[in-house]
């Protein structure tokens, strides 16, 4: 082989190795660093439709201006919104952003980065609703006094159930709302998940517990979850509502107790607008989401305490005549930390064969938990395994059904209900 031959070659490899390396280094640049614009805790939230739309929220560690890039998924034409900042302070400062995109192709995959004027964030996954079926991910209270178990708990629910569309959580995120150090715990839980899958989050009492345990305003929760509007302003992101497939979600705030030196008229107000909001919809189901329970439940012989009976809260008797006016097909909900199915109810009784709505008590997913506390009650139709742990649900829907699922840490489902129509 000539020499000429020999340092042509030689430039060749040199060229095609030099090549190579940009397009390695482009992509590097397209693909950029959550790091180097300084973000933490980007997270999706639920859009009133979801369809088309979808809100994005980060914390960031200066304020600067920042703009989130989006496009469908490996797609040239990227589009931009400008970032609103919505920091507040609550005992701690924090700086964050929000981002609401509209105008989004119904069942299609998405792509979305965070920048600053000098640099990119790395993509993540966007996916709109398709309008067909789903499976949710359902998360009791997650309250803890050390969140290594629920972030076990979470992450391996979600392994389980990688086609989630979104996830729940009923309530107690965090056992003090102001606790800015539980709120990271918090998101550190979720976060393998939280930056591609839309929260539907669920305000619960500890929310409004300042960190002298007095009952407060719940400013971090109501800052940290941009939830669809309610159209009152005194009441931002308490209660809301939202479509997913065949299903309309009503989210409601049941702290009247914690809030009746601040909001009074908490309750009246949410129940006229809920009448409102389900008079509108036209969906094939309607599912209720509350932390309170409707039930006070009574001690049980186990519980050390003198024992006493299972009764309906206050509340109870003016929610449940309008869930039943508007023929809601089930209610979860939280707070007393057990499982508890009930029989379908109706006029508070046990309804009658094929009516009546169906209320689950969905158990419990942190560390505070009491699992000998609460009596049997003759109107439950299933309960967890005891002694109780924590557990998780999905709930699958579609045109024909509504499927409700429980399962324990491991997997291992314990209990299922579906509803029809």
């Amino acid at each position: 082989m000539s020499k000429k031959i020999k340092l042509l070659l030689f430039i060749l490899c040199f060229v095609a190795v030099a090549l190579s390396g940009c397009a390695k280094n482009a992509d590097s640049e397209v693909q950029g660093s959550d790091t180097a614009v300084a973000i933490t805790n980007p997270r999706q939230l639920v859009a009133a439709d979801n369809k088309t739309g979808r809100t994005i929220m980060w914390e960031a560690k200066v304020k600067q201006p920042y703009t989130l890039e989006y496009r469908l998924q490996d797609d040239k034409d990227i589009q931009a919104v400008q970032a609103t900042d919505s920091s507040f302070t609550d005992k701690n400062s924090i700086i964050q952003y929000t981002a609401r995109l509209s105008g989004l192709v119904p069942g299609s995959a998405y792509e979305y980065r965070i920048n600053t004027a000098q640099n990119k964030g790395r993509w993540h996954k966007l996916q709109t609703e398709k309008g067909a079926g789903f499976t949710a991910l359902i998360f009791p209270d997650s309250q803890s006094a050390d969140y290594s178990g629920w972030q076990q708990l979470a992450r391996e629910a979600y392994k389980r159930h990688p086609q989630s569309a979104f996830y729940v959580n009923m309530g107690d995120l965090v056992d003090n709302g102001q606790d800015a150090s539980q709120w990271r715990a918090w998101f550190n839980s979720v976060s393998v998940f939280s930056d591609a899958v839309p929260l539907a989050p669920i305000i619960g009492n500890h929310e409004a517990y300042s960190l002298e345990w007095k009952e407060c305003l719940p400013e971090s929760y109501t800052h940290l979850f941009n939830v669809p509007q309610n159209g009152l302003a005194k009441y931002p992101n308490q209660f809301y509502s939202f479509d997913y497939g065949p299903v309309h979600f009503v989210v409601l705030d049941t702290n009247f107790p914690e809030m009746k030196n601040f909001q009074p008229d908490l309750l009246a107000d949410e129940l006229q607008w809920l009448e409102k909001d389900l008079a509108a919809s036209k969906a094939l189901w309607k599912v209720a989401l509350m932390h309170r329970d409707i039930f006070l439940y009574g001690f049980g012989p186990e519980s050390g305490r003198a024992q006493t009976k299972t009764q309906f809260l206050d509340f109870s008797y003016q929610l449940m005549p309008v869930l039943e006016k508007y023929k809601v097909d089930a209610v979860l909900t939280a707070h007393l930390h057990t499982y508890r199915r009930r029989v379908p109810l109706q006029n508070f009784a046990p309804a009658p064969q094929g009516s009546g709505i169906t209320y689950i008590l969905t158990g419990v997913a942190g560390d505070v938990r009491y699992p000998k506390l609460w009596g049997d009650f003759a109107w439950d139709a299933a309960t967890a395994p005891k002694p109780e742990t924590a557990n998780y649900m999905t709930l699958t829907a579609d045109e024909k059904s509504l499927d409700f699922k429980a399962f324990l840490p491991d997997g291992k489902q314990f209990d299922e209900v579906k509803l029809t129509k």
